[in-house]
């Protein structure tokens, strides 16, 4: 955390790393996602100098709750394994649902 930061954003921060490291991810990353979401907050919250327009344009890290991650619980979205297929050029990629496309994927590994 910056120097400076308010006690709210210091127990924000500890509150989602051991969310994080009770999910199972490592120490360094459970830090690393942590401290990028509370720098995002305070950015939103006008409590940094600097802000890029994306940290404060965008929605929340709240509202977003993962689902840009394609690591839930169902999986990644239907346009992330369409553009995964593109990258590793299947075929009838256009005439797939999600699950037939997540089965050509798994084949071509």
């Amino acid at each position: 955390m910056p120097a400076g930061s308010s006690p709210k954003r210091e127990r924000q921060y500890e509150h989602i790393k051991e969310s994080e490291l009770d999910r199972g991810v490592g120490e360094d990353r459970a830090e690393e996602i942590a401290a990028r979401t509370v720098n995002k907050e305070r950015a939103r919250a006008g409590e940094s100098r600097t802000a890029s327009r994306t940290s404060t344009r965008d929605m929340s890290s709240g509202e977003r709750g993962g689902r840009r991650s394609g690591k839930g619980a169902q999986g990644p979205t239907y346009d992330q394994l369409y553009n995964e297929a593109r990258q590793r050029g299947i075929h009838g990629r256009s005439d797939m649902n999600k699950e037939q496309l997540q089965r050509a994927l798994d084949k071509k590994k």
